[in-house]
């Protein structure tokens, strides 16, 4: 235990070091650790028991065991709790420390995709609140104006004045939509078509098409005053929103 505490100071390592399996388990609770290197055979709790519980309450420690009784039972143990390797004694300076060297650079890789992930999420979190800030304004710019105290709410598809409301249907508020985008330009039935179902007509498909949505648009439109009068014929073109 001194010796190969002294050869990792001597390399630049910060290193704790423990009497047996129980301090050492007391230190990882007390303190974040990357790396235990960890004799099987000790006094009391064995070297494979303070591997499961350590792997159990700091998953993120990496191992090396070290022993000087390779058995197949202990390499077994090994791989099932994911040692990072299994080293017998007695092993040279240069070993240990490529082999905790080796550890540290996976230790640093998963460290460094942690905090690239913290990022990521962070950046999405942002991305997040900046849509729903965008998606917040833009329903609240589509709420129109309209004659005589009437408002549309065009992502709700919902029209009110006062206590008097109306509710469209998708089509109807694709059909309301594109009159208020257009007010007042003449548009034509097979653009309407177009806009509202999202397929082309052909020029005399289309009225026909068209007429029975804007029936029931003219209808839900006389709940408020004049409002039957707000889509006029334009006749053999089409019709202009004329609120």
């Amino acid at each position: 235990r001194v010796s190969v505490s002294n050869i990792l100071e001597a390399e630049g390592y910060d290193v704790l070091t423990a009497e047996n399996g129980t301090e050492a388990l007391n230190i990882l609770e007390e303190k974040e650790v990357d790396l235990i290197l960890l004799d099987i055979r000790m006094l009391g709790m064995d070297g494979v028991e303070v591997m499961r519980k350590a792997e159990k309450n700091s998953p993120d420690t990496r191992v090396i065991l070290l022993t000087g009784h390779g058995s197949m039972e202990s390499t077994i143990a090994a791989l099932r709790h994911k040692a990072h390797a299994y080293l017998l004694k007695p092993i040279s300076s240069q070993g240990l420390l490529s082999n905790v060297a080796s550890a540290f650079a996976l230790i640093n890789e998963e460290k460094q995709k942690r905090i690239l992930l913290r990022q990521l999420e962070s950046s999405l979190q942002q991305l997040k609140d900046v849509e729903g800030a965008s998606e917040l304004a833009k329903s609240q710019a589509r709420i129109i104006p309209l004659p005589d105290g009437v408002q549309a709410d065009l992502a709700r598809r919902e029209l009110w004045r006062g206590n008097d409301k109306v509710s469209l249907t998708p089509s109807e508020g694709k059909l309301m939509e594109a009159f208020i985008e257009n007010w007042g330009r003449v548009m034509t039935h097979t653009e309407l078509v177009t806009l509202v179902q999202g397929y082309e007509v052909d020029k005399d498909e289309a009225p026909e098409v068209l007429r029975p949505l804007i029936s029931r648009l003219r209808r839900k439109l006389s709940k408020f005053p004049d409002g039957d009068k707000w889509i006029v014929s334009i006749r053999g073109t089409g019709y202009v929103f004329d609120a």
